[in-house]
Order: C-alpha cells, then sequence, then structure tokens
C-alpha cells in the first residue's frame, strides 16, 4: 500500500476507538450499544489489517492477541450480568439497582447491570470478529510453520503481478 494509505488507516484508528467509546457509553442516553461500538472497533482494526498486513498490525496494537481471550471474557461478563439478579430472587436481566434506587455515578455514566451487560456484549463482539479477521488474515498452518504469507496477501504482490504481465 501507499505511504499515503498508511498514514490515512493509522490516522483513522483513534477517532474510530473514541467513537466506538462514546457509543458503548452513551447507550444509557440515547440509541447506542456495546454491539455497534464492537463493529466500529472491528472496522478500525480490520483497516489496519488490510492496510498493513497481519503480521505488522499485531506488531503495532499488541493487544489483538488477546482478541479470544476478550471473547470468552465478554461472554462470561455478559451471563453474569444477566443471571446475577436471580442471586437475590429477581428475574434474569433484572436491572440493578433496581426502580427508586440511585446508582453509582462515575462522571456523568451511571453504572448499572445494563452497563456490565453492554461491556460484556462489547468484549463478545470485538473478541470474537477480531479472532476471526486475524485467522482469515494469517491462517494457522502458515503461523504453525513459519512460512510467510502467501504471495497474493504480501505487499509485494501488485509489484510482482506489474512485473509478470510485462
Amino acid at each position: 500500500m501507499s505511504v499515503l494509505t498508511e498514514a490515512i488507516a493509522r490516522l483513522l484508528l483513534a477517532p474510530a476507538l473514541m467513537v466506538a467509546g462514546a457509543i458503548l457509553v452513551k447507550g444509557y442516553v440515547d440509541v447506542g450499544d456495546g454491539f455497534s461500538a464492537a463493529v466500529i472497533v472491528t472496522l478500525a482494526v480490520a483497516l489496519q489489517y488490510l492496510v498493513l498486513g497481519a503480521r505488522r498490525t499485531e506488531e503495532e496494537i499488541p493487544l489483538l492477541r488477546f482478541a479470544p481471550r476478550a471473547a470468552i471474557a465478554g461472554l462470561l461478563i455478559a451471563l453474569a450480568s444477566g443471571f446475577f439478579p436471580l442471586l437475590f430472587g429477581d428475574p434474569l436481566f433484572s436491572h440493578e439497582p433496581g426502580p427508586g434506587k440511585r446508582p453509582i455515578h462515575v462522571g456523568r455514566l451511571e453504572l448499572m447491570t445494563p452497563v456490565l451487560f453492554d461491556v460484556g456484549v462489547f468484549l463478545l463482539v470485538a473478541g470474537a470478529l477480531i479472532a476471526l479477521i486475524h485467522h482469515l488474515a494469517e491462517p494457522p498452518e502458515l503461523e504453525e510453520e513459519g512460512h510467510p504469507a502467501p504471495a497474493a496477501a504480501s505487499p509485494a504482490a501488485p509489484a510482482a503481478r506489474e512485473e509478470a504481465s510485462r
């Protein structure tokens, strides 16, 4: 890819992560949720994989290696927040604190069980999709054998195709 394309991809990553964070937090006042935020993060990461390649993206964003663990943690968090009310004899997915009770505030964010559920959904969706993108970008058999990526996926592929067509 060109230097301009790489620069644009890098410049878009931070704002995309900030927008995703805002959507995750905003979901309790207006439309927004963990799923939408996770899709935005995944699209930003997919752009990095597309422009920079799998190895370079994972070198520059080392947290990506934890994507499968994040998906599992997200599933456990979402399930725990849904089943937690059963411990107190309330129905599944009941909101805590209940009606008439004041939630804990961190700045303007109200900490309630729906926040925990959306964080779980965010981690589950983002972790699973980023892990999927990783496996599509770098097949496991190539990772294990230590072979370089296929020629079609390497950054030098367009130049090689031009030389072959001459």
